[in-house]
């Protein structure tokens, strides 16, 4: 009589250790498959792209932006603050750089830069700032927790192109850029995009 009372019991608390079981594993699969600047740079090593032509170039280049596309926003900010896309940039020729800027640059970007050029000089000068801080805040942490990926650990931007964005319209001087400058802001522009979307830009100190 005992024994059939506790059976529900047992079968039930088998059956939450199944479920258990499989969320556990099912959250493993998902940890490893996820893209990682690790794994990104792993990639880059295994192919030496100075020996590629043709098509399997042009594959592997489409391969390193749909493993830059596929990162989180973390670990998209932790490859470009590492630079290491540039590895294969400097490689690639003009039509390439511009093709894989266009690739890799995040969804509504343009639209963003578009809704950036309406607001108010002040609020664009707020971006700017909050997009610049968050981005040296974010590699000053990486590097302190030596999370950075190998690379040139540079500025976010240099202190000329800084300048520049500041003092001239970003769409315009986006559109005159060279497909080189497009991916030193590639950082910046992404981090922009951030702070529009989470609305402190509209909104005031």
């Amino acid at each position: 009589m005992a024994n059939r009372r506790w059976r529900p019991v047992f079968f039930c608390a088998i059956g939450v250790i199944a479920i258990w079981a499989i969320a556990l594993t099912g959250y493993r699969i998902a940890k490893n498959s996820r893209m990682t600047a690790e794994k990104l740079e792993a990639y880059m090593e295994a192919i030496d792209l100075s020996q590629l032509s043709g098509e399997a170039r042009s594959k592997a280049i489409r391969g390193l932006a749909d493993r830059l596309n596929a990162m989180s926003m973390e670990e998209r900010r932790r490859a470009r603050l590492g630079r290491l896309p540039w590895g294969w940039f400097d490689q690639m020729t003009e039509e390439e750089k511009a093709g894989f800027i266009d690739a890799t640059m995040p969804t509504g970007f343009k639209q963003m830069l578009s809704a950036f050029e309406e607001l108010p000089e002040d609020k664009r000068k707020r971006a700017v700032d909050d997009a610049m801080r968050q981005l040296k805040e974010a590699q000053t942490k990486m590097a302190a927790g030596e999370s950075m990926p190998q690379g040139t650990n540079g500025p976010p931007l240099s202190a000329e192109l800084e300048a520049r964005v500041r003092t001239l319209g970003l769409k315009t001087f986006y559109s005159q850029s060279s497909a080189q400058t497009k991916a030193e802001l590639a950082p910046v522009l992404e981090e922009l995009q951030k702070v529009m979307e989470s609305g402190r830009a509209f909104r005031g100190r």
